[in-house]
């Protein structure tokens, strides 16, 4: 008997959405009636989501919301897996649909050039291209392309802040040209969005994100270099979007360095030398307690209810 193939679905879009409150409870009830699982996140702006189930069923969500002239054109890109990638399904309301606590900045009205995957290599081969990579820290530790400089942020909000005080600037002394990048595409809409508001003209970014250019472009072509991670129990894909070789801490849910398993700060599902020191003796007795019924839950072949949800790029 053949396994299910689980089919997850990435998708965003910038849109006004003003009656986003009253759209939480029928879409929520849609998605668990076609037993769909993962996150969606509404707000004013417009949905990010990342969903997984049987491929019949998250292609029924995707009309459902389809079906909305609002959402007509909604893209999505897809990957497939033998192993259930999200427990439970969620939809939240937010302020925005990825956090830049910046007011005002509007991705439908001043946002970047996007490049396709093929014309990518040649726009950040351009040695008067500034190639700015958007994602955390951890994220781009793993992989990012080359040349790409890594502004060693904690998390999106911090971006503009590095964008004020790194003052990118040209040979010339003038604002470059800036091509962005991140895992979908949603952080360079807003990104791109900021730049241009600050006064760069020329600003693009990778239509698509990291995952089309993975998916599109042949490894003996390819400029990017590492793995990208991603939101899901995968951890990280390569090109091709296969499966890279990385694990995850179950209890900050950021990639394990290499050799982390075997530090004396490594406890499966309580810590990882990256966050041991971040939390209580309470909090890792928490964690260690869901461990515990993790391991019990798949020892009778159960899903533990009780695992983190994902987040979305």
């Amino acid at each position: 008997m053949s396994k299910p193939v689980y089919m997850t679905a990435a998708f965003y879009k910038f849109v006004d959405l003003p009656d986003y409150a009253e759209r939480k409870a029928p879409l929520l009830a849609f998605c668990e009636s076609h037993h769909v699982k993962g996150m969606i996140l509404l707000a004013r702006e417009g949905i990010n989501s990342t969903i997984a189930g049987m491929p019949e069923d998250v292609h029924a969500v995707l009309a459902y919301l389809r079906a909305d002239p609002l959402l007509a054109d909604l893209q999505h890109k897809e990957s497939f897996s033998e192993k259930a990638p999200f427990y439970r399904m969620k939809v939240r309301l937010k302020k925005e649909i990825v956090t830049m606590q910046v007011p005002g900045i509007s991705p439908t009205k001043m946002a970047g050039t996007y490049v396709k995957p093929e014309d990518w290599n040649a726009l950040i081969s351009d040695p008067d291209v500034v190639v700015v990579d958007t994602r955390n820290d951890y994220e781009v530790e793993i992989g990012t392309f080359a040349g790409a400089v890594d502004p060693h942020i904690k998390s999106f909000a911090e971006l503009p802040a590095w964008i004020e005080q790194s003052e990118l600037l040209g040979r010339s002394g003038k604002k470059p040209k800036v091509a962005m990048f991140c895992t979908g595409g949603i952080r360079c809409e807003k990104s791109t969005a900021y730049m241009r508001e600050r006064g760069y003209d020329e600003v693009y970014h990778l239509e698509g994100g990291i995952l089309k250019y993975l998916e599109t472009i042949p490894p003996e072509q390819s400029l990017w270099q590492g793995e990208c991670f991603v939101f899901d129990e995968r951890v990280s894909v390569g090109h091709g979007l296969v499966p890279g070789p990385h694990g995850l801490c179950r209890s900050c849910r950021y990639p394990l360095e290499e050799g982390a398993t075997d530090s004396p700060l490594y406890e499966a599902g309580v810590s990882c030398p990256r966050c041991h020191g971040h939390t209580s003796d309470t909090q890792k007795a928490s964690a260690r307690e869901r461990q515990r019924q993790w391991e019990l839950a798949k020892a009778r072949q159960q899903v533990h209810i009780g695992a983190v949800m994902p987040r979305v790029d």
